[in-house]
C-alpha cells in the first residue's frame, strides 16, 4: 500500500495565502477592469452579482432579464454597492451589440445556455455558462466548434472543480494512496418539494414570456413554468441529474480520472413518494461503463430528508487499496485496507474563498491568458453527456451502447432522436449544424 507524501497533508494552513493571491492576480488598475454582462439574474446569476460587485478587477457594465422586476433588484444591488447605475436590457441581443463587454455570464434556464452562448461566442464575447452548459447532447458539440471558431475562452460554472478541498483530493488520490481506481460513485439525496398543479393564466406585469420561452415550445404562461419551478418540465430543465446533481457527477468523472465518453449506460427512475407538478422521477440510478473497464454509478433521491455519508451531495471514489468519501461540502476522508483504517482527509468549516469567486478568478485569469479554463467546452461536453445518456438511458427504458469516437448511440434510434430538439424559430444555429 503505498503512503501518501506529508507535504499533501499540510497544505490547509496554506490555504488563506494562496487564495488571497489567486484574487490579487486579477485586480488591476481599471483599465485592466474586465467589463461584464450578466444574462440571467433570478437566481445563481444574482448570487453571481453579489460576488462580482465585492471585486475590483471588472465592472458589471449591463444586466439583462425579461423580468422588469428582476432588472430593478440588480441595478439596485449594483448602484448600492459600486455606486454606479448599470445599462438594462430585457433582450440579450442588445447586450451582444455593445462592443465594450468583454465578457457575458448566463444564467438562465437551462434550454436558453446554448442559444445564448453560441451568439456570444460569435459576437466575440467570452463566455461563462451555468451548468449544465448544454439541454441536450447535441448542443456540446455546438459549444466546441462555436468555442474553436470564433476563438473565445469558455468556463463551465461547475465550480467546485475549482474548490480548495478538491485540489487536496486529486492529490490524495494521484498519489496511488487508494491504489488503481476502478470504480466511482456521485450521489445527491434530499427532500424535494415539487408545485401542486395550477391552471394557465396571464403572465406577471413586466415579464416578456415569449422572450422566456425562446427557443422552447409556445406554451401558455404557467406560475409552475416560469421562476424557480421550470426545472420540473423537460421543456427548460434537465431533472436532478442535470440540476444540482451536475456538480457530482462532474466530480464523479473527474475523480475516476476518464477522459472519454462511457460506452454503455444503463438507468432506472420512478416515482415512488413525491406528489405535484413534475415530468422528471423523484429517484434515478444510471450506471456508465467505460472502455477500459471502469464504471462510474449516479444516484439520486429527491423524497429522503436524511443524507448518505453524512453528505447530501457526495462522491466515493474505490481503488484496489482503499476508497475515499468527498464531499462538495469541502470535506474528504481516505479509508485503507479490509478494516477501513483513516487515512489523509481534510475538512474546512470557513471555507477562506467560496468556490464560486475562485472558479471566476479562474475564468478571469483565462481571458486574460487567453489559456483553457478549469471548466473548458470539452470537459463541459464530457460531463453534460453523462447527464443526457443518462436521462435518455431512463426514459427509453433500455441498455444504451455508445461510440465516443463517432459520439453517436449504436443500438437504439428513440435514444438517437433524443440526443437533439427543435428550436423554435429564430433561435436555430445553422452556422454550426
Amino acid at each position: 500500500m503505498k503512503t501518501i507524501p506529508r507535504r499533501t497533508l499540510l497544505k490547509t494552513s496554506a490555504l488563506a495565502a494562496a487564495s488571497t493571491l489567486a484574487i490579487r492576480k486579477t485586480s488591476g488598475a481599471p483599465s485592466e477592469k474586465l467589463n461584464l454582462a450578466l444574462i440571467g439574474l433570478n437566481g445563481i446569476g444574482y448570487f453571481h452579482l453579489n460576488n462580482l460587485v465585492k471585486r475590483n478587477d471588472c465592472i458589471i457594465r449591463t444586466v439583462c432579464d425579461i423580468d422588469e422586476s428582476v432588472l430593478d433588484r440588480a441595478a439596485g444591488t449594483i448602484k448600492e454597492a459600486t455606486g454606479q447605475t448599470p445599462k438594462r436590457a430585457s433582450d440579450f441581443r442588445a447586450v451582444l451589440e455593445d462592443k465594450s463587454i468583454d465578457a457575458v455570464i448566463i444564467a438562465t434556464p437551462h434550454h436558453w445556455h446554448i442559444p445564448i452562448a453560441i451568439r456570444a461566442l460569435r459576437a466575440g464575447k467570452d463566455v461563462y455558462v451555468e451548468k449544465p452548459a448544454t439541454h441536450v447532447f447535441h448542443e456540446g458539440q455546438l459549444l466546441i466548434a462555436a468555442a474553436r471558431k470564433y476563438g473565445r475562452i469558455v468556463q463551465h460554472g461547475t465550480q467546485k472543480r475549482s474548490s480548495e478541498v478538491t485540489e487536496r483530493a486529486k492529490e490524495v488520490l494521484a498519489s496511488g494512496i487508494i491504489g488503481e481506481i476502478k470504480m466511482s460513485k456521485a450521489w445527491n439525496i434530499q427532500r424535494n418539494s415539487p408545485p401542486p398543479v395550477q391552471p394557465d393564466g396571464p403572465a406577471p406585469s413586466g415579464v416578456n414570456y415569449d422572450m422566456w420561452l425562446g427557443p422552447a415550445a409556445k406554451h401558455a404562461f404557467n406560475p409552475n413554468r416560469f421562476h424557480r419551478t421550470w426545472r420540473q418540465y423537460r421543456e427548460y430543465g434537465n431533472g436532478d441529474i442535470g440540476d444540482d446533481g451536475a456538480h457530482d457527477i462532474d466530480l464523479a468523472s473527474l475523480g475516476l480520472g476518464v477522459t472519454t465518453h462511457p460506452i454503455r449506460v444503463t438507468a432506472h427512475g420512478s416515482s415512488v413518494d413525491l406528489k405535484g407538478d413534475r415530468e422528471f422521477p423523484d429517484n434515478m440510478m444510471v450506471a456508465y461503463e467505460y472502455a477500459d473497464g471502469k464504471v462510474l454509478l449516479y444516484e439520486d433521491r429527491q423524497w429522503t430528508p436524511y443524507k448518505m455519508q453524512g453528505f447530501d451531495s457526495g462522491n466515493a471514489f474505490y481503488g484496489t487499496d482503499g476508497y475515499m468519501i468527498f464531499s462538495r461540502r469541502e470535506y474528504f476522508q481516505v479509508y485503507l485496507g479490509a478494516k477501513e483504517e483513516k487515512g489523509p482527509g481534510m475538512r474546512i468549516k470557513d471555507v477562506i474563498v467560496p468556490t464560486t469567486v475562485r472558479h471566476m478568478t479562474n475564468f478571469f485569469e483565462s481571458i486574460r491568458s487567453r489559456k483553457a479554463t478549469v471548466a473548458p467546452p470539452e470537459v463541459a461536453h464530457r460531463t453534460c453527456t453523462l447527464i443526457h445518456l443518462g436521462e435518455t438511458a431512463y426514459r427509453v427504458k433500455r441498455v444504451l451502447d455508445f461510440d465516443p469516437a463517432t459520439e453517436t448511440i449504436t443500438n437504439d434510434a428513440e435514444a438517437s432522436a433524443l440526443l437533439t430538439k427543435p428550436y423554435r424559430a429564430p433561435w436555430s444555429f445553422p452556422e454550426l449544424s
